[in-house]
């Protein structure tokens, strides 16, 4: 017979070696048949983008003004006013199209990958680039990428529900008349298979029956529906106020399209028409900027609730520990005593070669697995070649009841086959039936390594005849042969990122598969609170959920967990009114990913069915990653906040302005064409300036927002609403100054536009930090807002310098001592907001 213990080839071994497509066969192919992907909704053209821009009220309102500047017969006004509105429609092409850009990088980099042979090589490419003819492989997890006919399978279960509606799993064997082929869209849930492209696109199955799929709208995240609401209540109250403000004006001056003139201008000076463009904005740039540092955003709710996170469930293996796993001690339980090697010893005693190579016929052939491939490296390196010819004739895969691996092997000629399992020591020991000495014994060396820090598997084989195979592996009489301890080091960034979580109030808790002890040693390393308190999966399991929300609310570790064990635990978390952060990356990993606030799938090592029920998907599946992203997620939440407090502090002192000269019989002094001005420099520093500022020291020392928490709660209305009355008491009062004491109008009214236009960049600089110093306003790193001031004061320049500009405006160069002193009130307004945010500090709420 031969040698049961030799590394087999596993079954069907192919033959030739595939080589697929060449490069130029598939470039060509894909030119001719397009992509592989279903039709989505159409790209947003400039066109389409101005169209929409048009129907926008802040347009309207300028292109009606135009109207009348044209009746009136002041054809320099109108044409300048064209030119602003040119340049606002212009700003909001540029940060639209910078917006679709984006969004469509983003799903270009989250397109479903495939593994296709090309030029006799295997390669990950994207989905959309495959081509009919494609040699492609598959895999348990799997999203089935395109139509294909099997050429080879093993032990191959597909979940066609998304076409049949059929919830079983399908059985699919290559060459079968009708099993013999998948379709895209289906899900591999068992088993491996190679196969070749039949139909991409909408020639695929799914293509021709779901055309609109690709189409379907996405449904308005809770930040969104609150802006619009927001945005609907100050249009109508704008409206309302801009009819009053004509009538009144009519009533008292008789000039009627004076009267809509001073109506347009009031609403114009009302409408915070940048809300919704600067959440579009901070959404699209937010998620960019998450996927610069690897963090992929499938959904744009999960931006809002990163800063809401209050615990933070991760595996252990590969996102705290770097994923490279190697073989450091194997032990084999000889009658007397335990027998030690380890990995530093040098050349493996022949006594462990039957552990080693037991190890790697209960492995994969071609292992994705990181412990998997570290059985086949130290194999390499330890046992002689082995004798071809072997064939794997049936496998036990991993099951709750059954954490371990079996493959049954069939040797050429042979009567017998040889069974190799590997699993949780626990396990193995029982099925092995081993005494309660033997047991106790083995029990305790596995601890012992556990508590090292290593991931402890039990190794045994059995022989079976050629009849009908168990049901479970439980039917076969098992030998032990010793354990095998692999070594996955923690990642150096872990400690500091778990602190940095704990800082800022987000629990970390660990769950994993691994022995308790393996768990605990890790979670110690990495610095988790709370390590010492455990929960084994089993646990888990007998708990009813009253008794598991108790358990939850103080355990930091669960060990031996299933991934309906995950589920639970989640729930139990929620229901506790924990916002949960989850990673996973099985298939199993989905209806948790899935009930969590926030999905996290691996990039790496992750299944493509955990990476559609996440919501974010780490592509490098490290811990610190996920960290940052949290980080990230509260720089946006932030920013977004001070951006709106910024656009609705500058309205006030805008709309007051246009209103109270009305009211006390002042020379108007805004027109149209002013509030033009204002929103060129408005729309770029709410949407621009504010998303690009850096995150604050003390950013990650904040609790976590409220989930339920409203982006314009009271506190930062009020807020807003008193900035901007500082701004406007110091303006206002500056114009009514100047007017008592004779100025002339035109010079008045010049200087009053100077003193606002500081004001609103003082407002900018308040509102850029929380810190009421200087320091705060002044420091960090950010162009866009020293681009944008240079730009403001460049215009402004232009306006007072150019005397055609100048008597458009209305304005008359003031004097340097005017001029000074309007500089001086504008810039004054700073130390004041400084003096109301310091007032306000305890009151106010973060945004």
């Amino acid at each position: 017979m031969t040698d049961p213990t030799s590394t087999p080839t596993q079954a069907p071994t192919p033959t030739p070696a595939p080589t697929g497509l060449s490069s130029a066969q598939a470039t060509e192919r894909l030119r001719t048949d397009g992509p592989n992907a279903l039709p989505r909704a159409p790209q947003r053209t400039t066109w389409r983008i101005t169209l929409e821009v048009a129907r926008e009220p802040m347009f309207q309102l300028l292109a009606a003004a135009v109207g009348i500047y044209l009746l009136l017969g002041e054809r320099s006004e109108a044409l300048v006013l064209l030119a602003f509105l040119a340049v606002i429609v212009g700003i909001t092409l540029v940060q639209e199209r910078r917006t679709e850009r984006v969004l469509e990088a983003l799903h270009d980099m989250t397109s479903p990958r495939a593994l296709v042979w090309r030029d006799g090589e295997r390669q990950r490419v994207a989905g959309t680039e495959l081509v009919v003819g494609d040699l492609i492989e598959l895999a348990e997890g799997d999203r089935v990428p395109a139509d294909a006919r099997l050429i080879l399978s093993n032990d191959l279960r597909v979940d066609e529900s998304l076409l049949s509606g059929e919830s079983l799993p399908v059985a699919k064997q290559a060459g079968s008349a009708t099993a013999g082929t998948v379709f895209a869209g289906t899900l591999v849930v068992a088993g491996q298979a190679r196969a070749e492209v039949t139909a991409t696109g909408v020639r695929s199955d799914i293509g021709r029956i779901g055309k609109v799929l690709g189409t379907l709208p996405v449904e308005a995240t809770p930040l969104h529906r609150q802006t619009r609401h927001m945005v609907r209540w100050f249009s109508v109250l704008g409206l309302l106020v801009s009819v009053v403000v004509g009538l009144l004006y009519a009533w008292a001056l008789g000039d009627w399209l004076g009267a809509a003139l001073a109506g347009i201008t009031m609403a114009m000076a009302m409408l915070p028409q940048e809300f919704l463009l600067i959440l579009t904005v901070f959404m699209a740039m937010g998620a960019y900027r998450l996927s610069s540092h690897r963090v992929l955003t499938r959904r744009a709710a999960t931006i809002e609730a990163l800063g809401s996170a209050t615990v933070l469930c991760t595996d252990k293996t590969g996102t705290l520990t770097v994923n490279r796993m190697a073989i450091a001690r194997l032990v084999r339980l000889s009658e007397d005593r335990p027998q030690h090697w380890d990995a530093t010893d040098g050349a493996l005693p022949e006594p462990f070669h039957a552990l080693l190579r037991h190890g790697i016929l209960a492995s994969e052939n071609d292992p994705f697995d990181p412990m998997e491939r570290a059985f086949h490296t130290l194999g390499s390196q330890h046992l002689p070649a082995p004798p071809e010819g072997w064939t794997l004739v049936h496998e036990y895969g991993l099951s709750a009841d059954c954490p371990a691996m079996t493959h049954v092997w069939q040797a050429p000629g042979s009567p017998h086959t040889t069974v190799a399992i590997k699993g949780a020591p626990e396990t193995v020991a029982r099925l092995c039936r081993l005494p309660p000495a033997q047991a106790d014994l083995w029990l305790a060396q596995a601890q012992a390594l556990a508590a090292q820090g290593q991931r402890v598997l039990g190794v045994a084989r059995a022989e079976w005849g050629t009849g009908q195979w168990p049901a479970t592996p439980e039917g076969f009489d098992f030998q032990p042969l010793g354990l095998v301890a692999l070594a996955d080091p923690l990642r150096d960034n872990v400690p500091q990122a778990v602190r940095d979580c704990q800082q800022a109030g987000i629990r970390v808790v660990m769950i994993t598969g691994d022995h308790p002890v393996t768990a605990q040693a890790i979670a110690r390393q990495a610095g988790i609170a709370g390590a010492e308190g455990l929960l084994l999966g089993s646990q888990v399991a007998a708990l009813d959920d009253a008794a598991l929300r108790q358990a939850v609310a103080h355990t930091a570790v669960f060990a031996r967990v299933a991934p309906q064990h995950k589920l639970r635990i989640v729930e139990a978390l929620k229901a506790n009114g924990e916002v949960v952060a989850m990673t996973g990356d099985g298939v199993n990993d989905a209806p948790s990913l899935r009930a969590a606030h926030i999905g996290i799938a691996m990039g790496g090592r992750g299944t493509d069915v955990a990476r559609e029920s996440a919501s974010l998907v780490l592509l490098d599946d490290d811990f610190s990653t996920l960290v940052q992203a949290i980080r990230l997620g509260r720089r946006i939440f932030d920013n977004l906040g001070k951006a709106m407090r910024f656009v609705l502090a500058v309205h006030v002192p805008i709309a007051g302005l246009t209103l109270v000269p009305l009211v006390l019989g002042w020379p108007l002094l805004f027109t149209p064409m002013h509030i033009a001005f204002l929103e060129i420099v408005i729309d770029p520093v709410g949407s621009i300036v504010f998303e690009a500022e850096e995150a604050e020291n003390d950013l990650m020392l904040r609790p976590p927002r409220r989930p339920d928490a409203p982006l314009f709660a009271p506190a930062l209305i009020a807020t807003s609403l008193l900035q901007g009355s500082v701004a406007l008491l110091g303006v206002g009062g500056f114009y009514g100054v100047l007017l008592g004491h004779a100025w002339a109008v035109d010079e008045a009214r010049a200087a009053a536009f100077v003193a606002l236009v500081l004001a609103n960049l003082a407002l900018v600089l308040a509102n850029r930090t929380r810190q009421p110093h200087w320091r705060g306003a002044f420091g960090g790193h950010n162009r866009a807002l020293l681009l944008t001031a240079l730009l403001t004061l460049t215009m402004l320049a232009l306006v007072l310098g150019v005397p055609a500009l100048r008597t458009l405006f209305g304005f008359a160069l003031p004097d340097v001592a005017t001029l000074g002193l309007a500089l001086a009130v504008g810039a004054g307004v700073l130390p004041l907001l400084w003096g109301l945010r310091h007032a306000l500090r305890r009151w106010e709420t973060p945004a």
